[in-house]
């Protein structure tokens, strides 16, 4: 799809590929350049089921917000949100109670610009343009302070955003100072790339991803369960995305072979 003043920031650079417009092509979408395409064209060389994961990872999204909304949550921060598609949080919530509020934060310029647009007419949701690697950026910006109340209950979303936060940047660091911000009973959803599941397929999708605007750093099942320190996993843990809490009767590709991604839900002590 070629760039269209309706959509492309000014200034932005379509040379370089993004994570966030990688992922809108392989969920399908027309937010992404050319660069990114070829990229993502790599990223299916290296990882086949790219697809299929990314899908079951936006999926497991949905199922998570859903299960905070049926804990009594009423107010989320989208961490890491991307480029707005189906089945948006602030979509997700808002029909099961219309007063819910969303907070999205990403720091991707297509991301920030797109979701502007679309909830442009909805006060009950937001972009906050951060890197939530710098949580006091995300916590005290205006936007966030004027939609999210942090003396009652929070879902935090960190979905298939934290492969892409090194370790020199202390990502239990980050996680806990989110977590400490959340009142009790507020809730954590998190996935991310692993090597358990697909070792060399990940290695290979890590190579693919070194030269890009954002490269890739897969964890373990033991790495990911230590950032939900401070949280009570609720049932069944960790497990591959398609496992979590499955809409039954539904072909939802759950053979963990080709899962690629963990996904939990923990609930604050």
């Amino acid at each position: 799809m070629a760039p269209t003043a309706g959509w492309v920031p000014e200034g932005i650079d379509m040379e370089r590929p993004s994570a966030a417009r990688l992922y809108d092509y392989l969920l399908g979408g027309g937010h992404n350049f050319a660069h990114d395409r070829e990229l993502a064209h790599k990223f299916l060389g290296a990882q086949p089921y790219a697809r299929e994961i990314a899908r079951h990872n936006r999926a497991f999204l949905r199922r998570a917000v859903l299960t905070m909304v049926e804990s009594g949550i009423r107010q989320f921060l989208d961490l890491g949100s991307g480029i707005p598609t189906v089945g948006n949080v602030h979509e997700i919530a808002q029909q099961a109670d219309p007063d819910a509020r969303v907070v999205y934060v990403d720091y991707e310029e297509v991301a920030y610009a797109h979701s502007t647009l679309m909830l442009a007419d909805n006060p009950r949701a937001t972009i906050v343009q951060a890197d939530l690697t710098r949580p006091g950026d995300v916590l005290d910006h205006s936007e966030t302070r004027a939609l999210l109340d942090f003396d009652q209950p929070l879902g935090l979303l960190m979905v298939g955003v934290f492969h892409f936060v090194p370790p020199e940047r202390d990502p239990a660091g980050i996680v806990a100072t989110y977590r400490d911000i959340a009142a009790p009973g507020s809730m954590l959803a998190f996935s991310q790339f692993t090597r358990d599941l697909m070792p060399e397929e990940m290695d290979r999708v890590v190579e693919v991803m070194k030269g890009s605007r954002d490269p890739m750093f897969p964890r373990t099942k033991a790495e990911i369960a230590a950032l939900f320190a401070g949280f009570e996993l609720v049932d069944p843990g960790i497990v591959p995305t398609a496992l979590w809490r499955p809409d039954p009767g539904l072909d939802d590709g759950s053979d963990p072979a080709r899962a690629g991604i963990y996904a939990g839900v923990g609930r604050k002590r």
